[in-house]
């Protein structure tokens, strides 16, 4: 389990980083976050972070939304949490959470003229599903939250009640996961991942405008299928309808990695299993998170030395 956190400025034991009852991000939500991976790799006694300089950037954009004011910048987070791991000393998959929270100010509403602090810390974490393979998903009741009202962009603290009440109503239905639609009735994202189809050979994923996180898994997935396997990619709206003619579909992201799914709305996606062009790049993408593929190793930082 996690013995240290950076918190109020340095790496501290992890009993030791508290928090007040009268946080302003404990009672408003006024805060963000970056969810963030590193995989170990046996064979060469390494851990890897993956793509952290592209989850930092997020997390300062999110802080934007927000009018945090966080000292560090995108390069200094990066190497506070390779410390981090160092000192820890993880030698299996680690999940990372760095978040900013408004620190004082409970009676008062508003965002700005705020004490605002970064906290980092890490934990073993194996999946976030108990299998990848033939999930469930239904469309949720619930809608997106839509940009106009909270930044579908940034992962916001608040804003993840959202979530929890779309991924809470398709578990108690029955349900693997939810699919929510935005405001318009098109397809946005699953309740805490990206969410892509395959049709006719072309990989299909709703645009950014569609309210969903700009996730760097998701971008990472695009990339790969374009450039690695040739498939043709459609950044387009998609109706619900259409969710039950695709060939394959899967939901992606850090916490869930790839998982394919099965069904929707009980109707079988494909053969019920995990698709061709979905297996082939969870298949690419599992190698480039542990290091197998020199060409993305860039996206890579290795904590030990």
């Amino acid at each position: 389990m996690s013995k240290l956190a950076f918190f109020e400025g340095e790496i501290v034991p992890i009993e030791q980083a508290k928090i007040s009852i009268a946080t302003h991000t404990f009672h408003y939500g006024t805060g963000c976050f970056a969810g963030m991976r590193a995989h170990w790799n046996s064979d060469r006694e390494q851990l890897y972070i993956f793509r952290p300089a592209d989850h930092f950037e997020r997390l300062l954009h999110s802080a934007r939304f927000l009018y945090c004011d966080v000292s560090y910048s995108a390069a200094e987070l990066e190497a506070i949490t390779l410390e981090l791991l160092r000192r820890e000393g993880f030698r299996e998959n680690v999940y990372i959470r760095p978040i900013v929270y408004k620190d004082e100010g409970v009676f008062r509403v508003w965002l700005h003229d705020a004490n605002d602090k970064v906290a980092i810390f890490a934990h073993p974490a194996g999946g976030y599903l108990p299998n990848t393979e033939g999930i469930s998903m239904c469309v949720s009741s619930w809608r997106r939250v839509d940009d106009t009202a909270i930044p579908a962009r940034g992962k916001v603290n608040g804003s993840y009640v959202n979530s929890a009440l779309a991924k809470s109503e398709a578990m108690l239905n029955g349900y693997d996961e939810a699919i929510l639609l935005n405001q318009d009735g098109h397809v946005s994202e699953a309740s805490a991942a990206n969410f892509m189809i395959v049709r006719g050979g072309a990989l299909i994923t709703p645009p950014i405008t569609a309210n969903l996180l700009e996730g760097v898994v998701r971008r990472t997935i695009v990339e790969l299928a374009r450039d690695e396997l040739g498939v043709e990619i459609q950044e387009r709206e998609i109706d619900r309808s259409e969710l039950y003619m695709a060939d394959e579909a899967f939901f992606c992201g850090t916490g869930v990695g790839m998982a394919s799914i099965g069904s929707i709305d009980r109707r079988t996606v494909g053969d019920g299993g995990k698709g061709e062009i979905t297996a082939r790049l969870d298949e690419l993408f599992q190698r480039i998170l542990i290091g197998e593929h020199d060409r993305y190793r860039h996206w890579l930082a290795p904590v030990y030395d």
